[in-house]
């Protein structure tokens, strides 16, 4: 299982290729080599195969967050979650990572699960899993039906009651 967040959580101190190293520090029997040069294969799959030796701070908000993604990918896992992974990107960047996850599933056959308010990312799942209050109010593959179910959800919520004025 790997995580992607919406923040990125990098160490500020290390390079892309140590923040990808990471996870590996905690399974056993992974040599040194071994971790450099699987967290290598995870940044250059993310296209930064030529930032391994920069900092967070030299790294575009995309580019940390290929990071990021690269860090949830050095185990191999067969799921990725992500948590509004595009939250802090601008569109453009923001598509770039969703076709990320989508190649990482046609590819790679990796189950990509993503929490997201925005409906430009989740129009791009094969399946919307629409909640409201905790409670799921819709699964399905149509598109159209997950944005009108979510234009329900807002329209159905109870106005707030008007506040009388002071008036003096």
């Amino acid at each position: 299982l790997g995580f992607v967040f919406q923040n990125f959580n990098l160490l500020a101190r290390t390079s892309a290729l140590e923040n990808v190293e990471l996870p590996l520090l905690y399974t056993e029997g992974i040599s040194a080599k071994e971790r450099r040069q699987r967290a290598t294969e995870k940044l250059e799959l993310v296209g930064l195969g030529n930032r391994l030796d920069h900092h967070p701070s030299q790294l575009s908000g995309g580019q940390q967050q290929r990071v990021a993604i690269a860090r949830a990918l050095v185990n191999d896992p067969d799921i990725l979650m992500g948590d509004e992974p595009t939250g802090n990107l601008d569109s453009k960047t923001s598509r770039e990572v969703i076709k990320l996850f989508r190649d990482l599933n046609e590819q790679k056959g990796i189950t990509v699960i993503l929490v997201t308010h925005d409906m430009n990312v989740a129009k791009n799942a094969r399946r919307i899993v629409v909640l409201r209050d905790g409670e799921i109010v819709l699964d399905t593959t149509d598109h159209k039906q997950a944005v009108e179910s979510l234009q329900t959800s807002f329209d159905d919520e109870p106005s707030s009651p008007e506040q009388p004025v002071d008036e003096e």
